[in-house]
């Protein structure tokens, strides 16, 4: 049986980051905003452990997005398909990632998709051109991950 996964990325300001990434893919930010209240109003949280960001309750450190055609839990809003997870850490990036994800536009659409992303605060690093094989940008998103736009 197939296991399920999520991405999680080291973020500065995960909820921050959740925003620009959910613009970038077309993804939807994870609303929990009944789960935590709810969560609360029994005592099993702490307001410590809450923050808001755009008008919605989250745990504090923490902000997710998923595709949404995918399911994901009434109850709680956590995806259960394709997700990203953005967790907030006190170091700073140091080096190259060893992950990144590729960003596809669809065929000769890849200024397009550049211009945008640029748009939402990306900046590109380098063009990577293969010859008849195509090119790619790799960039960056706000907080210098980096990762390659494309054409399919």
């Amino acid at each position: 049986m197939a296991l399920h996964w999520k991405l999680v990325i080291d973020s500065k300001d995960g909820p921050a980051l959740a925003d620009f990434w959910a613009a970038a893919l077309e993804y939807e930010v994870e609303d929990q905003t009944a789960f935590i209240g709810n969560l609360l109003a029994a005592g099993h949280l702490s307001e410590e452990a809450v923050a808001e960001h755009c008008g919605r309750r989250m745990f504090r450190g923490y902000a997710a997005i998923r595709h949404p055609d995918d399911p994901y839990d009434e109850v709680t809003g956590i995806g259960q398909g394709r997700r990203l997870l953005f967790q907030d850490v006190p170091e700073g990036k140091t080096g190259k990632n060893r992950l990144h994800i590729d960003v596809h536009s669809e065929p000769g659409g890849l200024d397009a998709l550049v211009d945008r992303l640029e748009s939402l605060g990306a900046t590109k690093v380098r063009e990577v051109d293969q010859g008849p094989a195509g090119h790619w940008w790799i960039m960056q998103d706000p907080e210098g991950n980096e990762f390659c736009a494309a054409s399919r």
